[in-house]
């Protein structure tokens, strides 16, 4: 069973909205000198949520860029270590960022767009959900890095007190 995403569906969707958009207003304009007078501003705005929305899914995939030569010359423990801390500060920037977000399209409600007279804060609300999601894939990452590094730590903890067990056991 093949697994959807939210975040790929809703960045694939406005990406699809702006090539379509682009496309009937190049046909507009050159086959009959006619171009829809908002095509441009639809477009953007398109344009817009499909690159918050998909930064979010490409971090979620691991996808963003990262410089690792330092962190890759250290110890595995260092680099859980690391990967932890980095993990919570993009928990901590995300939520800001949500939250800031959240109050921008707030305060944006009652500015129209330029050309469609929309709420500002419809174009806003893709910085709500892109930075959302990066909070949830952020907050699951940390999750994963903490059990990672005191789980494990915690499990080799217990096997190496049962080999000291067994050994005296047999010894």
């Amino acid at each position: 069973m093949k697994k959807w995403n939210i975040d790929e569906i809703i960045s694939c969707f406005f990406l699809t909205l702006t090539i379509m958009t682009v496309i009937i207003n190049i046909t507009m304009r050159y086959f009959f000198n006619s171009p829809l007078r908002s095509a441009e501003e639809f477009a953007t705005i398109c344009f817009i949520w499909s690159v918050f929305v998909g930064g979010a899914a490409s971090y979620r995939k691991k996808m963003h860029m990262g410089i690792d030569i330092l962190t890759q010359l250290l110890p595995n423990k260092f680099q859980n270590y690391i990967t932890l801390i980095v993990n919570i500060i993009m928990v901590v920037l995300n939520g800001a960022f949500c939250y800031l977000s959240i109050k921008f399209s707030i305060a944006s409600r009652m500015k129209p767009t330029a050309v469609l007279g929309i709420s500002s804060s419809y174009v806003n609300l893709s910085l709500v959900f892109g930075f959302g999601f990066i909070f949830i894939y952020s907050s699951i990452e940390t999750i994963k890095s903490f059990n990672e590094i005191f789980y494990k730590q915690n499990k080799d903890e217990s096997n190496y007190i049962d080999t000291k067990v067994e050994v005296k056991i047999n010894g």
